[in-house]
């Protein structure tokens, strides 16, 4: 397990590169140009100050998250091929400074969606809510205005020149069924897939988050099942999953540590946290920590050293402990917890293998 550290770039950021470097076992960052529409190609100029920026701090920049996929191209319109081909162009210049992954995803309009940035919890801390019942009966612009009122930091799924846009993207889907962008969907991979290959590059696609349907539009990335299907779009390493546990796990239906059993040669980047999801629905995110929630990230990571896990990982989003003040999900101490949650149970899984192969040895010696 390679352990690295979401960072939204100099200036976006209430976490130094500085910080980061600090977090044992922390070797890179995932990282994005945020400030770039969907659709428009990378300059190699920005990418690679980036790359230098983190080499700085000795830390490399082998993930990407994320590259997002013009509108265009998830409804099936004649312009995709422009917003494609710029798409294509950015997978070959992320290939020249060593990017190994590029996550990126397929949900209609909005990226991941909740209620409430700062939920108080218990023990005074906060995070991050979703309450099912008021997404039905929320105007989308409320809901727009909730999770982008800090406007002095972007809000990666959120950015301004889409949510200008947001009526008229409303009109385009309507009537665009699953099929639909299961086809559109299997477009784009057979344009880019061998691109990413030929370039040493994994393409990664998240769960929708939360894995099921909001304001009638189509999600398909939410199961099991559907993950199978993603992955026989097209036969190739290069066509992989970032394995979210929070998003997935949102729907306790879920099988997490199933599905890393079944696909671990698929999954070059994992998104590990937990979150308690209750009996009407609702979830909040909470701490890393398997009995603080309802997804058994201790069985999880389990699964991923038992099938010899040795991709890229990351903590998710984290609380808001401490008075941080930072972009809802992603502050430092909570996140830097969780990794300290993460490498306790690696290691003891280590730990725990190594002693039964000595005793194998001792026993046939």
């Amino acid at each position: 397990m390679r352990m690295v550290f979401r960072w939204f770039g100099e200036g976006n950021d209430t976490v130094s590169l500085d910080h980061v470097r600090q977090i044992p076992g922390v070797e890179g960052i995932v990282w994005s140009l945020h400030d770039i529409p969907a659709g428009e190609e990378w300059p190699m100029e920005r990418i690679e100050e980036v790359r230098d920026q983190a080499s700085a701090f000795g830390l490399h920049i082998d993930v990407v998250e994320s590259v997002n996929v013009h509108e265009d191209i998830k409804l099936g319109l004649p312009s995709r091929d422009r917003y494609i081909a710029n798409y294509i162009r950015t997978i070959e210049k992320l290939g020249q400074v060593g990017v190994k992954v590029i996550c990126y995803n397929f949900m209609p309009i909005f990226d991941w969606a909740r209620t409430d940035m700062f939920k108080a919890a218990p023990d005074g801390s906060t995070a991050l809510f979703f309450e099912k019942a008021k997404i039905h009966g929320i105007d989308p612009m409320e809901l727009v205005r909730t999770i982008t009122q800090n406007s002095s930091l972007t809000m990666p799924g959120w950015e301004p020149e889409r949510l200008a846009h947001l009526a008229s993207l409303f009109e385009a889907y309507r009537g665009v069924t699953e099929e639909d962008l299961w086809s559109n969907l299997g477009y784009f991979l057979k344009a880019v897939v061998p691109v990413a290959e030929a370039n040493g590059i994994r393409m990664a696609i998240h769960p929708d988050d939360p894995p099921w349907s909001i304001f009638g539009l189509p999600r398909i990335i939410t199961s099991q099942e559907n993950l199978r299907r993603l992955l026989s779009l097209y036969d190739s390493p290069a066509n992989s999953l970032t394995l979210c546990s929070g998003s997935l796990g949102a729907n306790p239906d879920n099988d997490i540590v199933s599905m890393i059993h079944e696909f671990h040669d698929r999954i070059p980047f994992a998104h590990i946290r937990n979150v308690r999801v209750f009996d009407n629905g609702d979830f909040i995110e909470t701490s890393h920590r398997t009995q603080d929630g309802t997804v058994d990230i201790t069985g999880i990571v389990q699964a991923y050293h038992e099938t010899g896990f040795t991709g890229y990982a990351r903590p998710d989003h984290g609380r808001h402990i401490w008075g941080e003040q930072c972009r809802p999900g992603y502050g430092l101490y909570d996140r830097a917890l969780g990794i300290m949650y993460l490498w306790g149970l690696w290691d003891a899984y280590t730990r725990k293998s190594q002693d039964q192969a000595s005793k194998v040895k001792e026993a046939v010696q």
